[in-house]
């Protein structure tokens, strides 16, 4: 895998989720160069000085950046990771009105110095995030957009994957609406290979997800993070991965369908409210936002999820 160009990414916050996806997006050959920002000007500098160290056993992609802002001057693409971590007991959306401060801040500093870039949020709540940022960007649509439950959909493919014991890419699955606790499966098109998964059966013939069994993996999946927050703090590596795998979609023009999280209007009848449904990711950011079909309990599930983010943004003002 090469980097595509001389494409150049920008990291925002040097933390466990920026140095992870710096990392995953070295390792990957993401993008040509890659930077990292962050206020803490010496832990930026020590970051990038243990990335670039490593960068002999990587590819063509070649890492710089520290304390100074104007490192992300004409980047293609800028992924914002700054911002209050969430904390054990925490949800994502307590985080809103901290993050969407350190946004307000931090975005039009960014635009003045990339205003042609493609912009990902994964600072959480990401939903609510992407909102402020749209509306301090007054960018086209879908050049502000957030990784959404693209992670989380990756969490869902794994479980069943682990439970069916095939391979996760043979699961084609979605988690749908916000990157949070309202957060759904998609089972009424949920497929193993070309499979319903409600009517996937193991060697004797044997249901292998009930009602029960497809109920407890929507709610592993919403608590996957918790149960990672709890034993180490943060969650870093797989958001890593999912954000370099996004930065590629973009930097390379893939087109590739996505669970990201972008500004809707007149979707299932939604305005306004960023939440997440498989896009068309490409070189300007989210191009297609896809009417996926969906049962009237699932579209219930929807309507309830942009209800709960809309509500989080209006206590914040926005």
């Amino acid at each position: 895998m090469t980097a595509s160009g001389n494409t150049k990414l920008a990291v925002i916050g040097a933390g466990s989720v920026g140095t992870s996806l710096a990392y995953a997006a070295l390792i990957r050959n993401s993008a040509r160069e890659v930077v990292l920002y962050d206020v803490n000007a010496a832990k930026a500098e020590a970051e990038v000085l243990d990335l670039a160290h490593g960068t002999p056993f990587t590819g063509t992609s070649r890492i710089s950046g520290g304390g100074d802002i104007d490192v992300v001057a004409d980047a293609d693409m800028i992924v914002i990771t700054a911002g209050a971590k969430q904390n054990p007991g925490q949800t994502r959306l307590d985080l809103a009105a901290t993050n969407a401060g350190i946004l307000e801040q931090l975005m039009p500093q960014l635009l003045e110095r990339a205003p042609h870039a493609v912009y990902l949020l994964v600072t959480n709540p990401c939903d609510v995030l992407t909102v402020v940022a749209q509306q301090i960007a007054q960018l086209p649509a879908g050049r502000v957009f957030s990784s959404g439950t693209l992670l989380d959909s990756a969490r869902l493919r794994w479980l069943i994957a682990e439970r069916a014991c095939i391979a996760a890419r043979s699961v084609h699955a979605h988690i749908v609406g916000e990157h949070g606790d309202t957060e759904f499966p998609l089972w009424s098109g949920a497929r193993i290979g070309p499979t319903p998964i409600r009517e996937w059966t193991d060697t004797d013939g044997e249901l292998v997800f009930p009602p029960n069994v497809l109920d407890q993996i929507r709610h592993d999946v919403v608590h996957a993070a918790d149960r990672v927050i709890a034993g180490k703090g943060a969650t870093n590596y797989a958001i890593g991965l999912s954000g370099a795998r996004i930065v590629e979609a973009v930097l390379r023009g893939e087109r590739a369908v996505m669970q990201v999280s972008s500004v809707l209007e007149g979707y299932r009848g939604i305005d306004g409210v960023a939440l997440s449904v498989p896009s068309i990711v490409g070189s300007g950011g989210v191009e297609r936002v896809l009417d996926v079909p969906m049962d009237a309990v699932e579209l219930g599930q929807l309507q309830a999820s942009a209800e709960a983010l809309r509500a989080s943004a209006v206590s914040i003002g926005h």
